[in-house]
């Protein structure tokens, strides 16, 4: 169920990230209540983001060494992205929404195929692994007809915590947070928040067992 009220603590988050695009509806957006997605500065926001895609996902010029191109596709992850810590790698095809509204940490890496529909707030821990194919659903709609039929949206925040690994072709669904030290098993649809240290499997994805803490290093996220 979409909010009824702004979030200020979201919009206190989007005031530190880059490359927002300011407006009632996006403030509206990344605090859960509904929205008009036909917004013009969410319009153009998105067909920025579809600009990066394309080159993100098709640059790749003969004379390119690995080095050559893994810094090219940094910069412009860090031109498009709310924040972005260091040494991310994300193998293309790379989907995103807006990209604006996510936030990476340190030593992201992500296999190919990765989708994030960041209408909502998308935090992302340190030293956290994506198999192939996962996406993050932050994006939703109401059930009922007509508000589609009017374009309108919500959506809710996703975080995943520090240390963690997200098999392949998983789904985090809207409003779930996912612990630190968490493994989430391929093909699972995560539909509710997942406790830290847990290994979690199905769909709907169910904690099956606990794995042993480990102390936090410094620059937790």
């Amino acid at each position: 169920m979409a909010a009824t009220e702004k979030d200020q603590e979201a919009i206190e988050v989007a005031k530190t990230l880059d490359n927002i695009p300011w407006c009632e509806d996006y403030e509206k957006m990344i605090s859960g209540m509904l929205y008009n997605s036909l917004a013009p500065e969410l319009v153009e926001s998105r067909f920025k983001a579809r600009r990066f895609m394309h080159q993100f996902n098709n640059y790749f010029p003969e004379d390119a060494t690995p080095d050559s191109l893994t810094a090219y596709r940094e910069g412009l992850l860090r031109k498009q992205l709310g924040r972005v810590g260091t040494e991310p790698f994300i193998e293309p095809p790379f989907s995103i929404d807006y990209g604006c509204n996510t936030i990476i940490g340190d030593r992201f890496y992500s296999n190919f195929n990765l989708v994030i529909l960041d209408c909502g707030l998308v935090k992302i821990g340190h030293r956290v692994m994506f198999g192939p194919y996962v996406s993050i659903f932050a994006a939703t709609h109401e059930v009922e007809v007509q508000s589609r039929r009017d374009y309108i949206e919500y959506a809710g925040s996703v975080v995943i915590g520090d240390d963690c690994w997200i098999g392949g072709n998983v789904t985090i669904m809207p409003g779930v947070t996912i612990g630190k030290g968490c493994t989430i098993g391929a093909g699972s649809v995560v539909t509710r928040s997942i406790p830290d240290f847990s290994v979690a499997i199905g769909s709907p994805a169910k904690v099956v067992k606990k794995v042993a803490p480990v102390e936090d290093l410094p620059g937790s996220f």
